[in-house]
């Protein structure tokens, strides 16, 4: 009898995302992005501004020009680079200093650069240099890292960081992968979740969750600065009610499991 030969496992392309948080009114905001439906993952999702990385981000011009962060090594050097550069790109924030060691403040340049990016005609490696700046990579806290589960036809290894917004910069989409945004609280997507009014993808809405916990921006860096980051690997378990993604319960999340939205055979 012949079988059937078992579906190769995707190799998992690394990735980076920065969750942008300031002190709203009603708290803790961060800032999040609505996929274009077209985007072939998590489309029409809110999602953290961020990406796959690019090979631009391990130009040595750029890793030249990082300030110093605690347990420095290249890969994380490299993801760091891609976080800046994505949010960069989709949101408009620069999370970088300049020749005096100043953040960078808004004006044409920036807008300039941020449209070169987006539309290739100009590398993160070339702003840097032109530029003379330093990316604030000392300004990320390194927040959770999750990787897509082995059954995903396509896979992610992405790590999430935590930023404050620069005094001055105003974040916005790029119009283009993203058609909406907005700064919202924690506790505002876990509502809209939970009634559907916004598509929130279950690692989006974990990591929501646990940041819901923090009433500060301040608090957040502070726990979250001393919390090891655990691999997070997602797995489905199929049970009489349905399928469920499920993660280990020992990475410092509260959300542990979704029913999937769509059962399988």
């Amino acid at each position: 009898m012949t079988q059937t030969p078992a579906t190769p496992v995707a190799k998992p392309v690394p990735a980076a995302t920065i969750m942008l948080l300031r002190d709203g009114p009603q708290g803790m905001e961060v800032f999040m992005v609505v996929r274009h439906h077209q985007i072939d993952f998590a489309s029409g999702a809110l999602v953290f501004p961020g990406g796959k990385t690019d090979p631009q981000d391990s130009d040595p011009r750029v890793l030249a020009r990082l300030s110093p962060y605690a347990n420095a090594n290249e890969i994380q050097s490299v993801l760091r680079a891609s976080a800046i550069r994505e949010a960069f790109e989709e949101s408009g924030i620069l999370l970088a200093r300049d020749s005096n060691g100043a953040a960078v403040q808004p004006g044409p340049q920036l807008d300039t650069w941020r449209n070169k990016l987006n539309d290739k005609s100009g590398t993160l490696g070339d702003m840097i240099e032109q530029a003379s700046l330093t990316l604030a990579t000392d300004d990320l806290v390194h927040y959770s890292h999750w990787i897509t589960p082995e059954f995903m036809p396509k896979r992610f290894d992405t790590h999430f960081y935590l930023a404050r917004v620069p005094a001055g910069q105003v974040a916005d989409h790029d119009g283009h992968e993203n058609v909406d945004s907005v700064w919202i609280t924690p506790q505002q997507v876990i509502e809209d979740a939970q009634a559907k009014r916004r598509t929130v993808i279950f690692p989006t809405l974990s990591n929501v969750v646990r940041l819901a916990q923090f009433t500060s921006v301040a608090q957040a860096f502070e726990v979250i600065g001393r919390t090891p980051v655990v691999p997070i690997l997602p797995w489905m378990e199929k049970r009489d009610d349905g399928r469920y993604v499920c993660i280990t319960k020992d990475a410092g999340f509260t959300l542990t499991e979704s029913r999937a939205s769509m059962d399988r055979a």
